[in-house]
Formats: structure tokens, sequence, C-alpha cells
């Protein structure tokens, strides 16, 4: 699968496209859709269940210098408040603050981040490791290991300073009873 085919079934998914076509309206510095509701979305297609089984949330990903929470809150709200008409959960944050409250929730270091990407790549999973955000002509699609996975539904641990394997059995363990066609790659 390349870039253009996982585009191609991720955009099945409305909901996706609503929130891509949302973003730049906001105008949010460094601004992606991110993670498992792409993928996810990519899977219930490959394996012909509705466009949006399983899919818990999602993921939005910005950079803003200002890492106050009521910067960030605000941000949640407006995003929340345009798109509440979707009845979907969507999880903003803003990759500049995340290393100010991810060691004391996940008790794992997370150094500070210079853009979104970064914080893409420090996804648990490498399947995950995906993002996607409108351009003037069309799509940009971050995806640092492919889509080889994705289109293979296999789940593979992404070692890192931040990885926990009790998180990444819990993810799996909840794919797995969705997607029961997925591969799980063992945690080393």
């Amino acid at each position: 699968m390349g870039k253009d085919e996982f585009l191609a079934l991720a955009l099945r998914n409305p909901v996706n496209v609503a929130i891509m076509d949302e973003l730049p309206r906001l105008a949010l510095p460094d601004a992606w859709l991110v993670s498992g509701c792409l993928v996810q979305s990519v899977w219930n297609v490959l394996t012909n269940r509705p466009v949006d089984h399983g899919i818990a949330d999602y993921d939005v990903f910005y950079f803003d210098p200002d890492t106050s929470w009521d910067a960030e809150d605000a941000v949640i709200r407006k995003l929340q408040a345009r798109l509440d008409h979707l009845g979907v959960k969507i999880e903003t944050r803003n990759q500049a603050r995340v290393h100010l409250w991810y060691p004391a929730k996940h008790a794992l270091p997370y150094p500070p981040l210079s853009c979104s990407t970064e914080g893409i790549d420090r996804f648990l999973t490498q399947n995950t490791q995906v993002g996607v955000r409108r351009t003037e002509d069309g799509f940009d699609v971050y995806a640092p290991h492919g889509f080889d996975d994705v289109a293979g539904l296999i789940a593979r641990p992404n070692p890192g300073p931040n990885f926990s394997a009790a998180n990444y059995a819990v993810k799996a363990m909840r794919w797995k009873a969705l997607w029961p066609e997925l591969t799980v790659i063992a945690a080393e």
C-alpha cells in the first residue's frame, strides 16, 4: 500500500474529512489529524466493516509555542464546538506542551518536542505513526514507517524512551478484540 491508497481509504471516513476540512479554518500551527482514526478507518475498509468501527476518538496534533493550559484548552473547546455535530470524541493536543504533563501521567520520560511530527514519531505503535493534513494543493501525509503494517493489519511496538510494554499490551488486546485479523507483534 502506498501513500495515495492509504489516503484514499482513510478519507472514506467522513469524520476524518470533516476534521481535516476544519483544521485550516482554525489556522492552528503545524496541525495534523493523526494515529488510530486514520489507520483504523483503513482497517475497516480492508475488512469490510463500518468505516468508524472501533474508533474511540480522533486525535489532532498542533504545535504552538504558547504552552499555557489556557491556550490549549481554548483550542480544544473551539475545535470540539465546531465539530460537535459529528458526535465523536476529538482529542486535541498541543505538542509543544506534552513534556509538561506526560512524565507525571505515565511515569516515563518525554523530552520537549520541536514540531508535531516528532510527537507522531513517539507513538506507542509503528503502525499508527501516521498523520495527514490539508495543503493548498491536496494533502501532506507523514508516515515514517510507511504503510506495510497498516495494509497487513499488523500492530508493531515502537521502541523508544517513552515506550510502555503494559500500555502496548492493553492497546493490542483492545485492537485484537475489534479486528481479529490483526497480527500483534510482541514487545521485546
